[in-house]
């Protein structure tokens, strides 16, 4: 069966798109339709929102947000594997926890060295600074 993959990151990250496609020509199925809405769609939202009137608390609560987080959830559910995309928010952040504590296999391919180091990354399967190390291990431990 084949393995799916849910890519994390944010939407103004357009580098996801390229690693999705390589993912796919390996054989991996690959989720990275989130970012399809593209890089204003949390800006465009929160101003909806704004509009209305709506706290964010409120807003959270609305129709739109529960339609976006039930897809995201959806297919962070049924992944067997998470990669996290660096730059990335804390609703990455969230997911690549969520994702660590129901026992996926989970990795982060930072673009750079971070400036500032942080200890809690270890929960990850392990952390790339190349996608091309990231692809070889995935290509490694395709089963």
């Amino acid at each position: 069966m084949t393995k799916k993959i849910y890519l994390i990151g944010a939407l103004k990250n357009r580098a996801i798109i390229e690693l999705g496609n390589r993912l796919r020509a390996i054989g991996y199925d690959v989720f990275d339709d989130w970012l399809s809405p593209g890089e204003e769609a949390d800006e465009k939202w929160q101003e909806y929102e704004r509009q209305r009137g709506r706290s964010y608390k409120e807003a959270l609560l609305g129709h739109h947000a529960q339609h976006v987080f039930d897809l995201d959830y959806r297919h962070l559910t049924e992944s067997d594997i998470v990669v996290m995309v660096m730059p990335c928010g804390r609703s990455g952040h969230l997911e690549l926890g969520w994702a660590i504590g129901q026992g996926k296999r989970a990795y982060v391919l930072f673009d750079e060295e971070p400036d500032r180091f942080d200890v809690m990354y270890v929960f990850a399967d392990d952390v790339f600074f190349d996608a091309e190390e990231l692809l070889s291990e995935l290509t490694r431990r395709k089963e």
